[in-house]
Protein backbone atom coordinates (compact mmCIF):
# COMPACT_ATOMS: atom_id res chain seq x y z
CA UNK A 1 0.00 0.00 0.00
CA UNK A 2 1.53 3.37 -0.99
CA UNK A 3 2.03 6.12 1.63
CA UNK A 4 -1.01 8.36 2.08
CA UNK A 5 0.98 11.56 2.65
CA UNK A 6 1.90 14.15 0.03
CA UNK A 7 5.54 14.23 1.12
CA UNK A 8 7.48 11.07 0.39
CA UNK A 9 11.08 10.03 0.86
CA UNK A 10 12.86 10.23 -2.48
CA UNK A 11 13.84 12.52 -5.30
CA UNK A 12 13.40 12.77 -9.05
CA UNK A 13 15.45 10.34 -11.09
CA UNK A 14 14.28 9.23 -14.53
CA UNK A 15 13.13 12.70 -15.60
CA UNK A 16 16.58 14.06 -14.82
CA UNK A 17 18.10 11.64 -17.30
CA UNK A 18 15.76 12.00 -20.27
CA UNK A 19 18.32 13.86 -22.35
CA UNK A 20 20.78 11.01 -21.99
CA UNK A 21 18.12 8.47 -22.95
CA UNK A 22 17.24 10.61 -25.96
CA UNK A 23 20.84 10.47 -27.09
CA UNK A 24 20.87 6.70 -26.62
CA UNK A 25 18.01 6.13 -29.06
CA UNK A 26 19.31 4.94 -32.40
CA UNK A 27 22.50 3.40 -31.00
CA UNK A 28 22.95 -0.33 -31.06
CA UNK A 29 21.09 -2.33 -28.41
CA UNK A 30 24.04 -3.12 -26.16
CA UNK A 31 25.30 0.46 -26.16
CA UNK A 32 21.89 1.93 -25.37
CA UNK A 33 21.06 -0.58 -22.64
CA UNK A 34 24.44 -0.52 -20.92
CA UNK A 35 24.80 3.26 -21.07
CA UNK A 36 21.31 3.90 -19.73
CA UNK A 37 21.71 1.33 -16.97
CA UNK A 38 25.08 2.69 -15.87
CA UNK A 39 23.85 6.26 -15.94
CA UNK A 40 20.76 5.46 -13.87
CA UNK A 41 22.78 3.35 -11.47
CA UNK A 42 25.06 6.28 -10.74
CA UNK A 43 22.43 9.02 -10.56
CA UNK A 44 19.14 7.58 -9.27
CA UNK A 45 17.96 8.76 -5.84
CA UNK A 46 15.79 7.22 -3.16
CA UNK A 47 12.26 6.96 -4.44
CA UNK A 48 10.13 5.47 -1.69
CA UNK A 49 10.36 3.94 1.78
CA UNK A 50 7.42 2.52 3.69
CA UNK A 51 9.06 2.14 7.13
CA UNK A 52 12.49 1.90 8.72
CA UNK A 53 12.64 -1.88 8.91
CA UNK A 54 11.27 -2.67 5.46
CA UNK A 55 13.37 -3.66 2.46
CA UNK A 56 10.41 -3.14 0.13
CA UNK A 57 11.48 0.04 -1.64
CA UNK A 58 9.17 0.88 -4.48
CA UNK A 59 10.18 2.90 -7.52
CA UNK A 60 8.46 5.66 -9.40
CA UNK A 61 9.55 7.63 -12.44
CA UNK A 62 8.96 11.03 -10.83
CA UNK A 63 6.20 13.05 -9.20
CA UNK A 64 5.48 15.37 -12.10
CA UNK A 65 2.91 14.14 -14.59
CA UNK A 66 4.66 15.92 -17.44
CA UNK A 67 7.83 14.00 -16.57
CA UNK A 68 5.88 10.76 -16.74
CA UNK A 69 4.50 11.79 -20.11
CA UNK A 70 7.99 12.49 -21.36
CA UNK A 71 9.28 9.12 -20.21
CA UNK A 72 6.31 7.46 -21.94
CA UNK A 73 7.19 9.37 -25.10
CA UNK A 74 10.75 8.05 -24.88
CA UNK A 75 9.41 4.54 -24.47
CA UNK A 76 7.32 4.96 -27.61
CA UNK A 77 10.41 6.04 -29.49
CA UNK A 78 12.33 3.09 -28.13
CA UNK A 79 9.61 0.69 -29.28
CA UNK A 80 10.24 1.69 -32.87
CA UNK A 81 13.89 0.73 -32.47
CA UNK A 82 13.03 -2.61 -30.80
CA UNK A 83 14.86 -1.67 -27.60
CA UNK A 84 11.92 -0.82 -25.32
CA UNK A 85 11.61 -4.07 -23.36
CA UNK A 86 15.33 -4.49 -22.89
CA UNK A 87 15.87 -0.89 -21.83
CA UNK A 88 12.89 -0.89 -19.47
CA UNK A 89 13.95 -4.11 -17.77
CA UNK A 90 17.57 -3.02 -17.46
CA UNK A 91 16.63 0.47 -16.28
CA UNK A 92 14.25 -0.88 -13.62
CA UNK A 93 16.95 -3.22 -12.32
CA UNK A 94 19.48 -0.38 -12.33
CA UNK A 95 17.09 1.91 -10.45
CA UNK A 96 16.34 -0.78 -7.87
CA UNK A 97 20.02 -1.46 -7.31
CA UNK A 98 20.85 2.23 -7.05
CA UNK A 99 17.98 2.87 -4.64
CA UNK A 100 18.96 0.00 -2.37
CA UNK A 101 22.60 1.02 -2.41
CA UNK A 102 21.81 4.66 -1.62
CA UNK A 103 19.16 3.87 0.97
CA UNK A 104 21.40 1.79 3.20
CA UNK A 105 23.36 4.81 4.41
CA UNK A 106 20.14 6.63 5.32
CA UNK A 107 17.82 4.02 6.72
CA UNK A 108 20.27 2.24 8.96
CA UNK A 109 20.06 5.41 11.06
CA UNK A 110 17.75 4.71 13.97
CA UNK A 111 16.74 8.37 14.26
CA UNK A 112 15.10 8.09 10.86
CA UNK A 113 13.34 4.85 11.66
CA UNK A 114 12.28 4.81 15.25
CA UNK A 115 11.04 8.29 16.11
CA UNK A 116 7.99 8.38 13.88
CA UNK A 117 4.93 9.72 15.65
CA UNK A 118 2.12 7.50 14.38
CA UNK A 119 -0.56 9.90 15.51
CA UNK A 120 0.98 12.73 13.48
CA UNK A 121 1.53 10.46 10.48
CA UNK A 122 -2.19 9.65 10.52
CA UNK A 123 -3.24 13.29 10.23
CA UNK A 124 -4.55 14.17 6.76
CA UNK A 125 -2.67 16.62 4.58
CA UNK A 126 -4.72 19.75 3.94
CA UNK A 127 -4.50 23.25 2.54
CA UNK A 128 -4.26 25.87 5.27
CA UNK A 129 -3.72 29.10 3.37
CA UNK A 130 -3.14 30.69 0.01
CA UNK A 131 -2.27 34.08 -1.38
CA UNK A 132 -1.21 35.79 -4.59
CA UNK A 133 2.07 33.90 -4.88
CA UNK A 134 1.77 30.56 -3.11
CA UNK A 135 -0.32 27.88 -1.43
CA UNK A 136 0.51 26.45 2.00
CA UNK A 137 -0.38 22.91 3.08
CA UNK A 138 -0.07 21.22 6.45
CA UNK A 139 1.72 17.92 5.74
CA UNK A 140 3.74 15.24 7.50
CA UNK A 141 7.50 14.91 7.10
CA UNK A 142 8.01 11.14 6.62
CA UNK A 143 11.58 11.35 7.93
CA UNK A 144 10.54 12.05 11.52
CA UNK A 145 6.74 12.12 11.51
CA UNK A 146 6.53 15.80 12.40
CA UNK A 147 3.87 18.04 10.97
CA UNK A 148 5.32 20.82 8.82
CA UNK A 149 4.12 23.51 6.43
CA UNK A 150 4.74 22.95 2.73
CA UNK A 151 4.65 26.09 0.60
CA UNK A 152 3.97 25.43 -3.07
CA UNK A 153 5.05 28.20 -5.46
CA UNK A 154 3.45 27.40 -8.83
CA UNK A 155 4.04 28.91 -12.27
CA UNK A 156 7.28 30.47 -11.12
CA UNK A 157 8.65 31.20 -14.57
CA UNK A 158 5.68 32.85 -16.27
CA UNK A 159 7.53 36.16 -16.56
CA UNK A 160 10.75 37.79 -15.44
CA UNK A 161 9.19 39.80 -12.59
CA UNK A 162 7.60 36.68 -11.08
CA UNK A 163 10.77 34.60 -11.48
CA UNK A 164 12.99 37.22 -9.82
CA UNK A 165 10.50 37.72 -6.99
CA UNK A 166 10.37 33.99 -6.19
CA UNK A 167 14.15 33.71 -6.35
CA UNK A 168 14.42 36.56 -3.83
CA UNK A 169 11.82 35.02 -1.51
CA UNK A 170 13.53 31.61 -1.50
CA UNK A 171 16.87 33.25 -0.74
CA UNK A 172 15.30 35.18 2.15
CA UNK A 173 13.65 32.10 3.65
CA UNK A 174 17.01 30.32 3.62
CA UNK A 175 18.73 33.40 5.05
CA UNK A 176 16.56 34.10 8.11
CA UNK A 177 17.59 32.74 11.51
CA UNK A 178 15.33 34.37 14.07
CA UNK A 179 12.69 33.15 16.53
CA UNK A 180 10.03 35.53 15.24
CA UNK A 181 10.52 34.94 11.51
CA UNK A 182 9.47 31.91 9.47
CA UNK A 183 12.46 30.35 7.70
CA UNK A 184 13.08 27.40 5.39
CA UNK A 185 13.68 24.03 7.06
CA UNK A 186 14.14 22.30 3.72
CA UNK A 187 13.63 22.81 0.00
CA UNK A 188 12.45 19.92 -2.15
CA UNK A 189 14.97 18.81 -4.73
CA UNK A 190 13.87 20.07 -8.15
CA UNK A 191 13.41 17.84 -11.21
CA UNK A 192 15.47 18.21 -14.38
CA UNK A 193 15.49 21.86 -15.42
CA UNK A 194 13.22 21.14 -18.43
CA UNK A 195 10.43 20.20 -15.99
CA UNK A 196 11.27 22.85 -13.40
CA UNK A 197 8.10 24.95 -12.98
CA UNK A 198 7.25 24.80 -9.28
CA UNK A 199 9.18 25.22 -6.03
CA UNK A 200 8.35 23.56 -2.71
CA UNK A 201 9.67 24.96 0.58
CA UNK A 202 9.20 23.30 3.97
CA UNK A 203 8.82 25.57 7.02
CA UNK A 204 7.67 25.20 10.60
CA UNK A 205 3.94 24.59 10.98
CA UNK A 206 2.16 27.09 13.20
CA UNK A 207 -1.30 26.52 14.65
CA UNK A 208 -3.08 29.73 13.73
CA UNK A 209 -2.62 33.36 12.73
CA UNK A 210 -3.42 36.67 14.36
CA UNK A 211 -6.37 37.38 12.06
CA UNK A 212 -8.15 34.19 13.14
CA UNK A 213 -7.51 35.00 16.78
CA UNK A 214 -8.76 38.59 16.48
CA UNK A 215 -12.07 37.58 14.84
CA UNK A 216 -12.58 34.63 17.22
CA UNK A 217 -14.36 34.64 20.57
CA UNK A 218 -11.08 33.93 22.36
CA UNK A 219 -10.41 36.55 25.04
CA UNK A 220 -7.44 38.83 24.37
CA UNK A 221 -6.03 40.24 27.57
CA UNK A 222 -3.62 43.14 27.88
CA UNK A 223 -0.84 40.59 28.39
CA UNK A 224 -1.72 38.91 25.09
CA UNK A 225 -1.62 42.22 23.23
CA UNK A 226 1.75 43.18 24.73
CA UNK A 227 3.36 39.79 24.03
CA UNK A 228 2.10 39.74 20.43
CA UNK A 229 3.13 43.34 19.74
CA UNK A 230 6.56 42.78 21.30
CA UNK A 231 7.25 39.79 19.08
CA UNK A 232 6.07 41.58 15.92
CA UNK A 233 8.46 44.44 16.62
CA UNK A 234 11.26 42.08 17.67
CA UNK A 235 11.00 40.22 14.36
CA UNK A 236 10.78 43.44 12.37
CA UNK A 237 13.85 44.86 14.10
CA UNK A 238 15.86 41.88 12.84
CA UNK A 239 14.26 42.13 9.40
CA UNK A 240 14.96 45.85 9.04
CA UNK A 241 18.52 45.42 10.32
CA UNK A 242 18.93 42.87 7.49
CA UNK A 243 18.11 45.71 5.06
CA UNK A 244 14.70 44.19 4.22
CA UNK A 245 11.23 45.75 4.10
CA UNK A 246 8.39 43.24 4.48
CA UNK A 247 5.77 45.31 2.61
CA UNK A 248 2.78 43.19 3.62
CA UNK A 249 2.54 43.18 7.41
CA UNK A 250 -1.02 42.19 8.34
CA UNK A 251 -2.65 39.86 10.92
CA UNK A 252 -2.90 36.98 8.42
CA UNK A 253 0.88 37.06 7.94
CA UNK A 254 1.57 36.79 11.67
CA UNK A 255 1.49 33.10 12.62
CA UNK A 256 0.79 32.10 16.21
CA UNK A 257 1.04 28.94 18.32
CA UNK A 258 -1.03 28.03 21.36
CA UNK A 259 1.81 29.19 23.64
CA UNK A 260 1.53 32.68 22.03
CA UNK A 261 4.80 32.33 20.10
CA UNK A 262 4.52 34.54 17.00
CA UNK A 263 6.38 34.39 13.68
CA UNK A 264 6.21 36.76 10.72
CA UNK A 265 5.63 34.93 7.42
CA UNK A 266 5.01 35.47 3.69
CA UNK A 267 7.94 37.35 2.19
CA UNK A 268 6.53 37.33 -1.33
CA UNK A 269 6.46 41.14 -1.44
CA UNK A 270 9.59 41.71 0.67
CA UNK A 271 12.57 43.49 -0.86
CA UNK A 272 15.81 45.16 0.14
CA UNK A 273 15.73 48.84 1.05
CA UNK A 274 16.47 51.22 -1.80
CA UNK A 275 19.05 53.84 -0.85
CA UNK A 276 18.82 55.72 -4.14
CA UNK A 277 15.79 58.00 -3.73
CA UNK A 278 15.73 58.73 -7.46
CA UNK A 279 14.81 55.11 -8.23
CA UNK A 280 11.08 54.44 -8.30
CA UNK A 281 9.59 51.64 -6.19
CA UNK A 282 6.29 49.85 -6.83
CA UNK A 283 3.23 51.13 -4.98
CA UNK A 284 1.36 47.85 -5.37
CA UNK A 285 2.34 46.62 -1.93
CA UNK A 286 0.67 46.14 1.47
CA UNK A 287 -2.93 45.05 1.89
CA UNK A 288 -4.98 48.25 1.68
CA UNK A 289 -6.27 48.31 5.28
CA UNK A 290 -2.66 48.39 6.53
CA UNK A 291 -1.19 50.64 3.81
CA UNK A 292 0.72 53.71 4.96
CA UNK A 293 -0.54 57.16 3.85
CA UNK A 294 2.61 57.89 1.82
CA UNK A 295 1.80 54.84 -0.31
CA UNK A 296 -1.83 55.90 -0.65
CA UNK A 297 -0.62 59.32 -1.81
CA UNK A 298 1.62 58.03 -4.57
CA UNK A 299 5.14 58.22 -3.16
CA UNK A 300 7.75 56.71 -5.47
CA UNK A 301 10.25 55.97 -2.71
CA UNK A 302 9.70 54.58 0.77
CA UNK A 303 11.45 52.67 3.52
CA UNK A 304 10.88 50.51 6.60
CA UNK A 305 8.42 53.12 7.95
CA UNK A 306 5.63 51.55 5.88
CA UNK A 307 5.96 48.39 8.00
CA UNK A 308 5.68 50.47 11.17
CA UNK A 309 2.40 52.01 10.02
CA UNK A 310 1.06 48.50 9.45
CA UNK A 311 2.11 47.54 12.99
CA UNK A 312 0.14 50.52 14.31
CA UNK A 313 -2.98 49.38 12.47
CA UNK A 314 -2.56 45.86 13.86
CA UNK A 315 -1.99 47.20 17.39
CA UNK A 316 -5.29 49.10 17.20
CA UNK A 317 -7.00 45.98 15.81
CA UNK A 318 -5.74 43.90 18.74
CA UNK A 319 -7.15 46.45 21.16
CA UNK A 320 -10.49 46.98 19.42
CA UNK A 321 -11.01 43.54 17.78
CA UNK A 322 -11.88 45.29 14.50
CA UNK A 323 -10.00 46.75 11.54
CA UNK A 324 -9.09 50.36 12.25
CA UNK A 325 -9.22 51.72 8.69
CA UNK A 326 -11.51 49.55 6.55
CA UNK A 327 -12.40 51.26 3.28
CA UNK A 328 -13.37 50.09 -0.19
CA UNK A 329 -10.96 52.27 -2.18
CA UNK A 330 -7.57 53.92 -1.59
CA UNK A 331 -9.21 57.38 -1.58
CA UNK A 332 -11.72 56.29 1.06
CA UNK A 333 -8.86 54.73 3.01
CA UNK A 334 -7.09 58.08 3.02
CA UNK A 335 -10.30 59.80 4.18
CA UNK A 336 -10.60 57.44 7.16
CA UNK A 337 -6.98 58.14 8.13
CA UNK A 338 -7.47 61.92 8.03
CA UNK A 339 -10.72 61.54 10.00
CA UNK A 340 -8.59 60.22 12.85
CA UNK A 341 -5.31 62.12 12.41
CA UNK A 342 -6.66 65.36 10.94
CA UNK A 343 -5.48 67.15 7.81
CA UNK A 344 -1.69 66.93 7.45
CA UNK A 345 0.33 70.12 7.01
CA UNK A 346 2.55 70.96 4.05
CA UNK A 347 5.64 69.37 5.62
CA UNK A 348 3.83 66.09 6.24
CA UNK A 349 2.76 65.99 2.59
CA UNK A 350 6.27 66.24 1.17
CA UNK A 351 6.33 62.52 0.23
CA UNK A 352 3.01 62.73 -1.65
CA UNK A 353 2.86 63.17 -5.40
CA UNK A 354 1.67 66.55 -6.67
CA UNK A 355 -1.85 65.41 -7.60
CA UNK A 356 -2.37 63.75 -4.19
CA UNK A 357 -1.07 66.83 -2.38
CA UNK A 358 -3.45 69.08 -4.31
CA UNK A 359 -6.31 66.69 -3.62
CA UNK A 360 -5.64 66.83 0.12
CA UNK A 361 -5.33 70.64 0.22
CA UNK A 362 -8.64 71.08 -1.66
CA UNK A 363 -10.58 69.11 0.93
CA UNK A 364 -12.11 70.79 4.01
CA UNK A 365 -9.73 71.03 6.95
CA UNK A 366 -10.11 68.32 9.61
CA UNK A 367 -8.99 68.41 13.22
CA UNK A 368 -7.62 65.21 14.74
CA UNK A 369 -9.77 62.78 16.73
CA UNK A 370 -6.97 61.00 18.58
CA UNK A 371 -9.07 60.85 21.73
CA UNK A 372 -11.26 58.29 19.94
CA UNK A 373 -8.43 55.74 20.36
CA UNK A 374 -9.25 55.48 24.06
CA UNK A 375 -12.63 54.03 23.11
CA UNK A 376 -11.07 51.04 21.31
CA UNK A 377 -11.29 49.01 24.52
CA UNK A 378 -10.66 49.15 28.25
CA UNK A 379 -7.06 48.10 27.49
CA UNK A 380 -6.41 51.36 25.61
CA UNK A 381 -4.67 53.13 28.50
CA UNK A 382 -2.41 56.18 28.28
CA UNK A 383 0.74 54.15 27.50
CA UNK A 384 -1.02 52.12 24.81
CA UNK A 385 -2.50 55.19 23.10
CA UNK A 386 0.82 57.04 23.31
CA UNK A 387 2.66 54.22 21.50
CA UNK A 388 -0.20 53.88 19.02
CA UNK A 389 0.03 57.57 18.17
CA UNK A 390 3.78 57.23 17.57
CA UNK A 391 3.13 54.39 15.12
CA UNK A 392 0.25 56.13 13.33
CA UNK A 393 2.06 59.32 12.33
CA UNK A 394 1.21 60.62 8.86
CA UNK A 395 4.74 61.75 8.06
CA UNK A 396 7.01 58.68 7.72
CA UNK A 397 10.06 60.75 8.76
CA UNK A 398 8.45 61.32 12.17
CA UNK A 399 7.09 57.79 12.63
CA UNK A 400 8.66 55.72 15.40
CA UNK A 401 11.24 53.05 14.51
CA UNK A 402 11.34 49.43 15.66
CA UNK A 403 14.22 50.13 18.02
CA UNK A 404 12.44 53.04 19.72
CA UNK A 405 9.10 51.21 19.83
CA UNK A 406 10.68 48.25 21.61
CA UNK A 407 12.03 50.65 24.23
CA UNK A 408 8.57 52.12 24.90
CA UNK A 409 7.32 51.62 28.51
CA UNK A 410 4.13 49.92 27.26
CA UNK A 411 6.16 46.90 26.09
CA UNK A 412 8.22 46.35 29.26
CA UNK A 413 5.84 43.67 30.54
CA UNK A 414 5.62 42.00 27.13
CA UNK A 415 9.41 41.82 26.95
CA UNK A 416 9.66 40.39 30.48
CA UNK A 417 7.00 37.74 29.92
CA UNK A 418 8.44 36.67 26.57
CA UNK A 419 11.96 36.24 27.89
CA UNK A 420 10.83 34.66 31.17
CA UNK A 421 9.37 31.54 29.60
CA UNK A 422 8.95 31.70 25.81
CA UNK A 423 12.24 32.56 24.14
CA UNK A 424 15.18 30.28 23.37
CA UNK A 425 17.84 32.97 23.74
CA UNK A 426 17.60 32.95 27.55
CA UNK A 427 18.42 29.79 29.49
CA UNK A 428 17.88 28.31 32.96
CA UNK A 429 21.02 27.66 34.97
CA UNK A 430 20.96 26.24 38.51
CA UNK A 431 17.23 26.81 38.70
CA UNK A 432 17.47 30.48 37.75
CA UNK A 433 16.66 32.22 34.51
CA UNK A 434 19.75 33.69 32.89
CA UNK A 435 18.87 36.46 30.47
CA UNK A 436 20.97 36.97 27.37
CA UNK A 437 22.83 40.20 26.81
CA UNK A 438 20.89 41.17 23.70
CA UNK A 439 17.16 40.56 24.04
CA UNK A 440 16.32 41.94 20.60
CA UNK A 441 19.23 40.93 18.33
CA UNK A 442 19.89 42.42 14.93
CA UNK A 443 21.18 40.56 11.90
CA UNK A 444 24.93 39.95 11.86
CA UNK A 445 24.99 40.95 8.19
CA UNK A 446 22.71 42.66 5.71
CA UNK A 447 20.83 40.87 2.99
CA UNK A 448 21.48 42.10 -0.53
CA UNK A 449 19.94 41.25 -3.87
CA UNK A 450 23.08 41.49 -5.97
CA UNK A 451 22.36 37.94 -7.14
CA UNK A 452 19.53 39.39 -9.25
CA UNK A 453 21.53 42.14 -10.91
CA UNK A 454 22.81 40.15 -13.91
CA UNK A 455 19.59 38.20 -14.55
CA UNK A 456 17.78 39.67 -17.55
CA UNK A 457 15.73 36.72 -18.83
CA UNK A 458 13.43 34.07 -17.40
CA UNK A 459 15.77 31.32 -18.56
CA UNK A 460 18.70 32.89 -16.72
CA UNK A 461 16.71 33.04 -13.48
CA UNK A 462 15.50 29.48 -13.98
CA UNK A 463 19.00 28.09 -14.46
CA UNK A 464 20.47 30.04 -11.55
CA UNK A 465 17.64 29.16 -9.16
CA UNK A 466 17.75 25.50 -10.16
CA UNK A 467 21.47 25.40 -9.42
CA UNK A 468 21.09 27.16 -6.06
CA UNK A 469 18.33 24.84 -4.90
CA UNK A 470 20.38 21.77 -5.79
CA UNK A 471 23.30 23.22 -3.82
CA UNK A 472 21.01 23.95 -0.88
CA UNK A 473 19.55 20.45 -0.94
CA UNK A 474 23.01 18.90 -0.80
CA UNK A 475 23.96 21.12 2.14
CA UNK A 476 21.05 19.86 4.30
CA UNK A 477 22.66 16.40 4.56
CA UNK A 478 19.23 14.84 5.05
CA UNK A 479 17.19 12.23 3.22
CA UNK A 480 15.68 14.02 0.19
CA UNK A 481 11.92 14.37 -0.20
CA UNK A 482 9.60 14.42 -3.19
CA UNK A 483 5.89 14.80 -3.88
CA UNK A 484 4.03 11.49 -3.70
CA UNK A 485 1.60 11.14 -6.66
CA UNK A 486 -0.08 8.18 -4.92
CA UNK A 487 -1.06 10.18 -1.85
CA UNK A 488 -4.70 10.60 -0.90
CA UNK A 489 -4.63 14.38 -1.35
CA UNK A 490 -2.39 14.52 -4.42
CA UNK A 491 -5.11 15.51 -6.91
CA UNK A 492 -6.25 18.33 -4.67
CA UNK A 493 -2.67 19.39 -4.02
CA UNK A 494 -1.70 19.32 -7.70
CA UNK A 495 -4.72 21.39 -8.71
CA UNK A 496 -4.41 23.93 -5.88
CA UNK A 497 -3.46 27.34 -7.19
CA UNK A 498 -2.83 30.85 -5.99
CA UNK A 499 -5.63 33.26 -5.20
CA UNK A 500 -7.15 35.46 -7.87
CA UNK A 501 -6.41 39.13 -7.36
CA UNK A 502 -10.15 39.71 -6.93
CA UNK A 503 -10.06 37.50 -3.83
CA UNK A 504 -7.35 39.56 -2.17
CA UNK A 505 -7.85 42.86 -0.31
CA UNK A 506 -4.58 44.18 -1.74
CA UNK A 507 -6.31 46.77 -3.99
CA UNK A 508 -4.37 48.58 -6.67
CA UNK A 509 -3.10 52.06 -5.77
CA UNK A 510 -5.03 55.10 -6.95
CA UNK A 511 -3.73 56.51 -10.23
CA UNK A 512 -3.06 60.09 -9.23
CA UNK A 513 -1.31 61.18 -12.38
Amino acid sequence: MPPINILNIGATSLSANHNYLNQSIGHNANSAINSAANFLHQNSSIINHQNGQSNDLQTANCHQTNSLAHVQNLNNQLISSGLANSVNNTCNNAVNNAIMKTANSYFNNSTTNNNINNQEMAQPDRAIGYGAFGIVWAVTDPRDGKRVALKKMPNVFQNLVSARRVYREVKMLCYFRHENLISALDVLQPPHIDFFQEIYVITELMQSDLHKIIVSNQPLTSDHVKIFLYQILRGLKYLHSSNIIHRDIKPGNLLVNSNCLLKICDFGLARVMEEDESRNMTQEVVTQYYRAPELLMGTRHYGAQIDMWSVGCIFAELLGRRILFQAQTPIQQLDLITDLLGTPDQEDLKHACTAARNHMLRKPFKTNSIAALYSLSGQANHEAVHLLCQLLIFNPDKRISCVDALAHPYLEEGCLRYHSCMCTCCVVENGKRKYCDDLEPVSSRTFNDNFLRDLYSVQQVKERLHKRILEKCSSYNRVPLCINPNSVAFKSFASSTVANLSELPLASPHQWE
